[in-house]
């Protein structure tokens, strides 16, 4: 059985269908009162409005479609808090898709995500190659978070990563450690400007001889095995600059499981400050950035595009702070 229809919402209200089609697109063209009539109406009926429809007759579908690299780290669930609610605020509406990641799986989920023909897209931390970010950017506005490309018709917005990083080693440095490693986040997005970041700051404070960079991936597995190959060297280091909040859990739960405590061995600082980091059993110190601020300014960035306001790249930086919790302390004796 067919549904509820525009006419029907009409027959219903006593009014004409192109005036429910302006109230259903939200236009400020209705007074308050056919507006709460039509509203009564589409209720009563239980009308839903067409996606399909509203998509063939304006070339796109009022949605935003946003690709995330992981689904598993908590960072991008906080970053999509903010898109969602500035997409809201703008009367659109979200699609998600996931990379898991890889290049080849988030070349796929970005064409699925243009098959629903959205009005533009927001890529969340992705690794794909930049020749597939500039393919999609030409067909839709394309914003990235989380990643940095030249090209002028693709925005992005990210945090000053290599600035993170050094806050980090600097309040390590603070506390008295020197032999401070940085277990790093391999292939993924902004992993090498936090490298570099420890690496200049170890550099400016005179420790380039205990500078050490530990292969990992931005996970908890990654953190485990990387602490694991610490474990099984001669000495571990005072301190450890993890990739990011995700991968510091796994270093903490394998430094456990082997009975180093932290902080008291071994001091131990992430990067993101999710929800992971303020749990009271873990309590850990990491670099905030401010992931909901960054969804918001992405999708509004993005419809900047979109009305026309702007076409010359934006290229938003924010600045992270250091978030002190119970996981450093000074180096073991």
């Amino acid at each position: 059985m067919s549904g509820p229809t525009l006419e029907d919402v009409a027959a219903r209200a006593g009014v004409s269908r192109s005036l429910v089609s302006l109230v259903m697109r939200d236009s400020p063209k209705v007074s308050e009162g056919r507006r709460r009539a039509v509203l009564a109406a589409a209720r009563e009926l239980g009308y839903r409005p067409n996606l399909n429809a509203r998509t063939l007759a304006t070339g796109n579908s009022g949605t935003l479609g946003v690709m995330i690299s992981d689904l598993h780290n908590p960072y991008f669930a906080e970053v999509v808090d903010g898109v969602e609610a500035a997409a809201h605020d703008n009367g659109m509406e979200i699609i998600l898709g996931t990379g898991g990641r890889r290049p080849a799986h988030e070349r796929r989920s970005v064409e699925r995500l243009l098959q629903f023909r959205p009005a533009g897209l927001l890529l969340l931390g992705p690794v794909v190659e930049t020749a597939a970010i500039e393919e999609a950017a030409s067909q839709v506005p394309t914003v990235l978070v989380a990643r940095s490309v030249r090209a002028g018709h693709v925005d992005t917005v990210n945090d000053d990563g290599a600035t993170g990083s050094a806050l980090a080693v600097e309040h390590l440095a603070a506390l008295g450690h020197r032999d401070i490693v940085h277990v790093d986040g391999g292939g993924g997005s902004q992993s090498s400007v936090r490298r570099r970041g420890y690496e200049q700051a170890m550099r400016r404070l005179a420790l380039s001889r205990h500078l050490r960079v530990v292969p990992s991936e931005y996970t908890d597995i990654g953190g485990a095995e990387a602490a694991r190959a610490l474990l099984a060297g001669d000495t571990l280091p005072t301190a450890i600059v993890a990739a990011n909040d995700f991968n510091a859990v796994g270093i903490i739960g394998e430094l456990s499981e082997a009975g180093v405590r932290v902080p008291q061995d071994v001091s131990v600082i992430g990067y993101d400050n999710t929800h992971l980091a303020g749990l009271r059993h873990i309590g850990l110190t990491t670099i905030n950035q401010p992931r909901e601020e960054m969804g918001r300014l992405a999708t509004e960035t993005l419809l900047q595009r979109l009305r026309g306001e702007r076409t010359r790249a934006a290229r938003h930086l924010l600045h992270p702070e250091l978030v002190v919790r119970t996981s450093t302390g000074a180096p073991r004796s």
